[in-house]
This record gives C-alpha cells, structure tokens and sequence, in this order.
C-alpha cells in the first residue's frame, strides 16, 4: 500500500524547521536533537522535508492506515533514510488527509521503534 496522493502531499515549512528541527520547541527540540545527530540543522529544514519526501516514493516502505477520526484519515510511512553525514536511520512519518481533502499533509516524524 502507499500513502494516497502522496504525489500531491504537503509538507509544511513550519512542521520541519519549527518543529522537528527546533532547538527551544517544548516537544520538537528532542526530535530535533535526534535529527542534528545525523547531520540535519534548522538552517538546511529543506534537506529534511526532501527527504520525507522521498520515502513517500520507495516501493519499499511501508505505509499503515491508522485510524479514521472526525478529522480525517491518519497514515504511517516508515522508511530507511540516509541523512547529510551519511549515516542511515529508520523514520516513522504520520500523515493525515483532512475530511473533504485528498493531499496527506505531514503531522510529525520519529525515529523508527
């Protein structure tokens, strides 16, 4: 299975470098303490959404309906990503498809359990 219209998802400029590469975010700074350590830094967010991106492409990741809910449809991407110093790691993204929308806008990422 793949994320529906994931073709046409968004990935919103605030949800990376506000958030998953926030230093001071009350949640976001320990994700982004994780994402640091493999070489991704607030000032280069575009590398990270790039490359959330591109796990919506591999035929190999697995992607997971969750639930439905008043709000939309939540999925799961979960992939092998290559970070900028070169070392790799598995990604959890969670996706939702807003009620009466198609294109999945990105809610958050973690490592992989």
């Amino acid at each position: 299975m793949k994320l529906p219209y994931a073709n046409a998802a968004i990935i919103p400029p605030e949800k990376v470098k506000d958030y998953l590469l926030s230093t001071i975010h009350p949640i976001g700074r320990y994700k982004a303490a994780f994402f640091r350590s493999y070489g991704y830094e607030q000032d280069n967010w575009r590398t990270l959404a790039r490359d959330i991106r591109a796990l919506l492409s591999l035929d190999a990741n697995e992607t997971t309906f969750v639930q439905q809910s008043s709000f939309g449809e939540k999925y799961t991407v979960t992939g092998q990503i290559i970070g900028p110093n070169g070392r790799g790691f598995g990604l959890t993204t969670v996706w939702i498809i807003l009620s009466g929308e198609y294109a999945p806008r990105l809610v958050t990422a973690y490592p992989e359990d």
